[in-house]
């Protein structure tokens, strides 16, 4: 898959569903109901025990039908060993440029974390496909977004921190081009049904913004 496929799935399907777990069979887990529930990207983070090999696993299984991502990554060899297990994406909660100059010349879509104007524009200057705007809750969450897009209108930015069911249109409308959603929809305390129904909420609303 090129990295335009991978920008045009990223931005049609704005939901990008940040998987943290306990164990790699926990982490499997919830990719399937993520997947029963409608959401076809799943970021796999590096802090699940042998995040590695969940992330093999989730391309083995599913090569066509799921947008496979590693999240959590903080430098260029993490990186790359994600993209030779499978991974379409990488996505970071700080600026490293190490990662952003690999994933530039590897050809694979990368999204550092960054959270004010000057760390946004430096990651994107550096290469970066989608900004992550990390902790957006912290300073304002949607206000803080259309804030921000007001002076970088052309740079695509991707909040995480805080999107619930309740806001995560209005973080929509303020411009993000999609969302990274933790534990208001990850929730490893959720039965399987409950997740695959929380996820198909998540899907819907976001159909509607």
């Amino acid at each position: 898959m090129s990295r335009g496929e991978v920008l045009t799935w990223l931005k049609r399907e704005r939901l990008v569903p940040v998987v943290r777990a306990p164990s790699i069979g926990a982490a499997l887990q919830i990719v399937d109901a993520l997947l029963e529930g409608g959401i076809a990207i799943v970021e796999v983070t590096m802090t699940v025990p042998n995040a590695i090999e969940a992330i093999r696993e989730v391309a083995k299984r599913h090569p066509n039908d799921v947008l496979i991502g590693a999240g959590t990554v903080l430098d260029a060899d993490t990186a790359r060993v994600c993209v030779e297990a499978g991974a379409r994406f990488i996505v970071s909660p700080v600026v490293d440029l190490p990662t952003i100059s690999y994933c530039v010349e590897a050809g694979v879509v990368v999204a550092p974390g960054a959270l004010t104007p000057t760390e946004i524009l430096s990651a994107w200057r550096a290469g970066s496909d989608i900004v992550k705007v990390f902790p957006c809750d912290a300073v304002g969450g949607p206000a803080y977004l259309k804030a921000i897009r007001a002076p970088l209108p052309h740079i695509p930015l991707m909040p995480t921190g805080g999107v619930t069911l309740e806001n995560v249109t209005d973080f929509l409308r303020a411009g993000a081009v999609a969302v990274g959603v933790g534990g208001n929809l990850v929730d490893t305390k959720l039965s399987r049904e409950d997740l695959v129904s929380r996820a198909k909420a998540f899907v819907d609303r976001v159909r509607t913004a």
